[in-house]
């Protein structure tokens, strides 16, 4: 069947240099030749066929199972020859691959919703990990969301601190005291920031055991469990007021069906002139699938959504929409520093696992880089009120913010200096 599969990529494939081995032995070339050379072998007739007719979750597949083996280049290399050249969904370009698409589709639109107990197994399912392979990829304060790149030579740990920054600013901590609630906490970084910096009563909650223990540890060792309290509970058990609300990077695990339940609980947990920060990972495209192979294996339940998705929710809520921000490629970015990270300590991560976790957990890293690079994710965030004068009217304040912080970490550290 490879022969349906080099009638695919020779239509397909018009640049770069790229090379696959079929499995009876004999090796095709597509593109122009120009750029590194990719070189890629397909073990046996099997991967061929699963290839074809669905490679959105086969790839992956066949790539952690080892039966697609990489001669020359990354599978980072083999996803940006294959990608920048298809800019759309493979899917749509094979009329093979369109069937499981449409089943797809259809699955989606008859899938369940997250409820309180299918949300904590999908959360448990990755987040629960060993803290140890976290470590192996993460800055020091353990942000798994999209950094913030002010400049091209930022660092990792320079942009995670500057996206805490960024998203403080836009919160608006004009006083202190502020009681503040983190939807999807994670390990505690960004509420023992806003604690820290601003004076904010922090809650947090998360459906983590083990982000739940080791962030309200860090709160203890920080000074802050006074200022900052880290609960193991799903954010719609909550029946109090906060005049802040951040969220960063839970959103993709609402599900579609939640949209409406989440947005019309944050209204109800938002003081009458609070704010609320919302950063999440969103689609430039219209609303589609979640990718079969991270949901399969990295994020059960987790979904992607679009503009046109989230807005209507927003809408019927109560909430009003007061600004809102596109980061395009600073995830790419962010994935670009963590995949680097990983592979430097592929051993360390199969000594907690095995060599086809490590494959795993590099196509998850490098399809999702591509996919922000090449294809059509971007990072939104949705800065939303219910009453319109609960912002100053010009959104100077959100750059003065952050300058001023700027200066004052400046001033801290010439200090420590000295």
């Amino acid at each position: 069947m490879y022969r349906f599969l080099d009638r695919f990529l020779s239509r397909s494939i018009l640049k770069g240099n790229l090379s696959i081995t079929a499995s009876d032995g004999k090796t095709y070339r597509y593109g122009d030749g120009t750029g590194a050379p990719v070189h890629a072998h397909l073990t046996d007739a099997a991967t061929e066929n699963l290839l074809l007719l669905d490679p959105a979750l086969r790839l992956g597949e066949c790539y952690m199972q080892g039966s697609l083996k990489m001669l020359e280049g990354t599978i980072y290399d083999f996803l940006k020859v294959t990608l920048s050249n298809m800019p759309g969904s493979v899917e749509t370009k094979n009329s093979f691959a369109k069937l499981a698409l449409s089943m797809r589709n259809f699955g989606h639109l008859v899938s369940r919703g997250n409820n309180f107990m299918r949300a904590r197994r999908n959360v448990q399912h990755h987040y629960d990990l060993s803290g140890a392979l976290y470590d192996l990829f993460l800055d020091d304060d353990r942000q798994y969301s999209c950094a913030y790149f002010p400049t091209p030579d930022t660092t990792l740990e320079e942009a995670q601190f500057a996206k805490k920054r960024h998203i403080a600013a836009k919160l608006n901590f004009n006083r202190p005291d502020l009681t503040t609630l983190d939807i999807g906490c994670g390990w505690g970084g960004m509420g023992l920031y806003l604690a820290s910096t601003f004076g904010a009563k922090v809650t947090g909650v998360t459906l983590s055991d083990e982000q739940l223990a080791i962030a309200n540890k860090r709160a203890v060792a920080n000074g802050l469990s006074g200022r900052a309290e880290f609960l193991l509970k799903d954010y719609r058990h909550l029946d109090q007021k906060f005049d802040r609300i951040v969220s960063v990077g839970m959103f993709e695990h609402v599900g579609k069906k939640n949209f409406n339940e989440y947005f019309e609980k944050a209204a109800m947990l938002l003081a009458d002139d609070g704010v609320m920060l919302m950063h999440t990972i969103g689609q430039a495209s219209p609303p589609s699938p979640t990718n079969p192979f991270i949901e399969k294996y990295i994020f059960p339940g987790g979904y992607i959504p679009s503009m046109s998705e989230v807005l209507p929710a927003i809408e019927r809520s109560g909430l009003m929409l007061a600004d809102v921000e596109i980061l395009r490629y600073h995830y790419a970015e962010t994935l670009k520093h963590w995949r680097a990270r990983f592979l430097s300590h592929w051993n360390e991560a199969a000594r907690l696992y095995d060599e086809e976790f490590c494959r795993m957990w590099e196509f998850y890293l490098a399809s999702s880089e591509a996919a922000f690079r090449f294809l059509d994710l971007n990072v939104f965030q949705f800065q939303l009120v219910k009453q319109r004068d609960a912002l100053p009217m010009i959104r100077d304040y959100m750059m003065d913010t952050e300058r001023a912080l700027i200066a004052s970490e400046h001033s801290d550290m010439k200090l420590a200096a000295e």
